[in-house]
């Protein structure tokens, strides 16, 4: 019998981030769905639609020809997006100074991008499918996805260069599967060699900074193990926080509870919420002295 990708587990970077973090919180972003409305629910926050907008902005470059990728000005195109999708509520914003500050950081990040373009000012590779995935297993039946932020051509070996956008101001966990991830799916979905991969830390870096390339069969286990475990979980209905509740799944229980906003759906069609959180200038601080 063929694969069938409608009832295959499909695994990703930021699933499998999830589950290893907490089974709850992999469980109630990745498979619960209100009864009421049949959605999966999803959280905003103001990090995450900064985020969302300055990639949408930025790789939106990628499928216009070199020569005219940075004729018109990259400004006005981010604040079409954060008036459409993060302002406000939609963002996770509840006033006008939080949310200048995040969208001013937007800005400063658009401009680092057009002051020093680097590798985005070459061709670019685009892979045609709309969520890149292949098979991590057809005999266990699954799949894996996810989206790649921007695959330089390096034309004198024919190959390409994985570029990651951080948006964040932290560094990325050298543990992180991301790049593991990243290597099989850039590998697996078109005919190019790999021949390197880096994070643009866009908030303080002006170019990409190379990372170690991951190897291609020790990532297929390691990724192979935790997807196996991950389907386990599934068919087992088990996904039990190992706190008893943590910071990863409570917000989402928030949700369950009624204590979340919700504000918008999402393109995918996820029910989008907003939680307000306590003013830092309520609460009380203790002094050593």
């Amino acid at each position: 019998m063929p694969p069938d990708k409608f009832t295959a587990t499909w695994v990703s970077h930021s699933s499998i981030s999830d589950f290893l973090n907490c089974p709850r919180a992999y469980y109630l972003k990745n498979v619960y769905k209100d009864p009421k409305t049949n959605h999966k629910i999803q959280i905003m926050t103001p990090p995450l639609a900064l985020g969302s907008a300055v990639h949408e902005v930025i790789e939106s470059l990628s499928t216009i020809p070199t020569v005219d990728r940075f004729k018109e000005p990259l400004a006005p195109k981010f604040k079409n997006v954060w008036l459409e999708k993060a302002s406000g509520k939609k963002g996770g914003f509840f006033d006008k100074e939080s949310e200048e500050k995040y969208y001013n950081q937007g800005i400063e990040m658009i401009k680092r991008v057009l002051d020093h373009p680097g590798p985005l000012a070459n061709l670019a590779v685009k892979i045609t499918m709309e969520l890149p995935y292949f098979w991590l297993s057809e005999p266990d039946n699954i799949i894996l996805c996810g989206k790649i932020d921007w695959l330089e051509y390096l034309k004198k070996t024919d190959s390409v260069h994985i570029i990651d956008f951080k948006t964040g101001k932290s560094s990325e966990d050298p543990k992180s599967l991301q790049l593991p991830i990243y290597h099989l799916l850039v590998h697996n979905t078109q005919k190019r060699k790999v021949e390197k991969a880096s994070y643009w830390y866009l908030q303080r870096k002006n170019k990409p900074e190379e990372q170690k390339l991951p190897d291609l069969d020790k990532a297929h286990k390691k990724v192979l193990e935790i997807a196996k475990r991950i389907k386990l979980a599934r068919q087992l209905d088990r996904f039990k926080c190992p706190h008893n509740g943590c910071f990863k799944c409570k917000d989402f229980e928030t949700i369950l509870e009624g204590g979340a906003e919700l504000v918008n759906v999402s393109d995918f069609g996820s029910d989008v919420y907003v939680i307000k959180k306590p003013s830092s200038s309520n609460t009380q601080e203790s002094i050593i002295l």
